[in-house]
């Protein structure tokens, strides 16, 4: 499996954290936070957490504060195809293909909920062919990537594709939620809505880099479910953020890169660059300990 094309879409609008404390102090749902709520608001808002900006689909920081269902799927029912669609476009211009090149489109949320899903929206703006193969992979949070890719791979494999369309979305705006919980009020402060899109194909491209997909792993643990998820409550989603998530996280990392260089014949030396799931500060300084990054 080769990338052939990658690309990413953000919203126009983006917000510093200190204008998203400034906003949150006025917020109606601040009133009803207790001291110590507020104050870890104001001291990740406004310490240096290694967030500069975040992009919100709000055209101003009040809007996100209207936590109602309606108006929370209605941002996510609107932002959602849009940008999944212009990521799309552009990884389609990267790879040089037109849309009826694509044979398969794989769409990865966790933030919102459509049916039929939204490789329904982003193949009708697209003009995708009518019997292109279409899987909407919702649920699986931080990790969506892997599995979509790896569902890309086994249909290249399978020679039921040569070009496949990969595209994760998340609205994170339209998964706000504010109560005392530190957890639910951390994920407040740390994520952001965009979408990025890769066109993964059997062959490499000619006219650019050879980016070839060689192994993944992955780990299915049930077990520490509770750890980092999303739960309904009042109609909404609620994020539960627990603190071992950067510890759990980085160790896993570790573990499953070892088994894989292990089942590569490869030696650590071998690897001469890292892309890191950027999940706050927190998490990026795990994994530079467990990963033994200098």
């Amino acid at each position: 499996m080769f990338l052939t094309g990658l690309a990413t879409a953000l919203p126009p609008r983006h917000f510093s954290q200190a204008e998203c404390w400034a906003a949150i102090q006025q917020a109606p749902q601040f009133a009803e936070l207790n001291a110590l709520s507020r104050t870890l608001l104001r001291k990740v808002l406004s310490g240096e957490n290694g967030i500069a900006t975040r992009h919100l689909a709000v055209a101003e920081l009040a809007e996100a504060f209207a936590l109602t269902p309606d108006v929370l799927h209605a941002r996510f029912a609107r932002h959602a195809p849009a940008l999944a669609t212009e990521a799309a476009e552009r990884a389609l211009a990267a790879a040089r293909l037109a849309p009826a090149d694509v044979d398969a489109i794989l769409v990865s949320t966790c933030t919102g909920y459509l049916c039929p899903g939204l490789t329904s929206y982003v193949s009708e703006r697209l003009g995708l062919r009518t019997d292109v193969h279409a899987l909407d992979l919702v649920g699986q949070g931080c990790g969506a990537a892997l599995p979509n890719w790896r569902t890309a791979e086994a249909l290249l494999a399978s020679g039921r594709a040569r070009h496949v369309l990969s595209v994760c979305v998340e609205i994170c705006s339209a998964a706000f939620y504010l109560d005392n919980d530190p957890g639910v009020l951390i994920s407040a402060c740390l994520f952001g809505d965009g979408a990025g899109a890769a066109i993964l194909s059997a062959q490499p491209a000619a006219h650019a880099r050879r980016v070839e997909w060689k192994s993944a792993s992955s780990l299915l643990n049930p077990a520490e479910r509770d750890t980092l998820r999303f739960e309904q409550l009042d109609g909404m989603l609620r994020n539960i953020l627990t603190r071992k998530v950067p510890v759990l996280a980085a160790r896993n990392a570790a573990n499953l890169l070892a088994g894989m260089l292990h089942d590569q014949a490869l030696p650590r030396s071998a690897v001469t660059g890292w892309i890191l799931h950027a999940g706050g500060r927190e998490v990026l300084a795990a994994l530079q300990n467990h990963l033994d990054l200098r």
